[in-house]
């Protein structure tokens, strides 16, 4: 069994073969999804995709960094509200993003910080967001070292050294997708220089296809593409790959 522990199946870009979608990751043997929230009007198609296919999606609920706005406080109070439903596998999407963004870094802050808070308040892992702000990130950590964090850098963009770094802050795995097929993928080193125990897979569907099908709509079955590229990387066979990343997912995500 293989598990995509990261993927937007409710998007509009699967609204017209979902179910096609879905068997071909069986096929493939990805047999659970994890679904990340990113905000409160994606959060009800979410959770219907989610009782579409019950006990083999499983939901997230949390603030995108790109959906910090002017209303962020509102939709944090979204986000704690449904939290005590307690029906989520981790809070998330969170955390920080400079790239697309800087109108809303104050935000993006006090809502990332709030989250890392509300983990450990309900014991859930996290789905970390960083693109293009590192030097940010651990500004917000220092603001809550010492709290027993867990989760996942999900599309991990950072080095070795910077791993190593968000590692002193808690127990954290890298999210690893598509890019690590990608031509002079920094991700590549990363995952060559991390334990398989440090690794789970996933694919960002339907963003950030691998190769061989970069830049089309990506799906949950070309995780057997990241599957291959990791174990090449590590010097093992894909089932050593499938079952270290899938009992780290389960673990870390508490789904059987």
């Amino acid at each position: 069994m293989i598990i995509d522990s990261h993927v937007h199946l409710y998007v509009d870009d699967f609204a017209a073969d979902l179910d096609e979608v879905i068997a071909r990751a069986q096929a493939a043997g990805v047999q659970r999804f994890v679904i990340p929230g990113v905000d409160k009007a994606s959060f009800e198609p979410m959770m219907n995709v989610v009782r579409r296919y019950p006990g083999i999606c499983f939901p997230c609920v949390g603030l995108h960094p790109t959906d910090v706005r002017h209303d962020w406080q509102s939709e944090m109070e979204f986000v704690e509200n449904q939290l005590k439903k307690k029906e989520f596998c981790a809070i998330g999407e969170t955390g920080l993003d400079l790239y697309h963004s800087k109108d809303f870094v104050t935000g993006q802050c006090l809502a990332f910080e709030r989250q890392m808070r509300l983990s450990v308040q309900y014991d859930l892992p996290l789905i970390i967001h960083i693109r293009e702000a590192f030097d940010l990130l651990f500004n917000v950590l220092d603001n809550v070292k010492g709290l027993p964090l867990r989760g996942v850098f999900h599309a991990f963009s950072g080095t070795v050294e910077i791993f190593e770094r968000i590692r002193q802050y808690g127990h954290f795995k890298i999210g690893v997708g598509g890019v690590v097929t990608f031509k002079n993928a920094a991700l590549a080193q990363v995952v060559k220089n991390s334990d398989l125990s440090d690794i789970i897979l996933e694919t960002d569907a339907p963003w950030l296809a691998p190769v061989p099908f970069r830049g089309q709509r990506n799906e949950s079955s070309y995780l057997s593409y990241i599957v291959t590229k990791t174990a090449e990387l590590k010097g093992c066979t894909t089932e050593e790959v499938e079952d270290a990343t899938t009992r780290n997912a389960m673990q870390l995500f508490n789904i059987e």
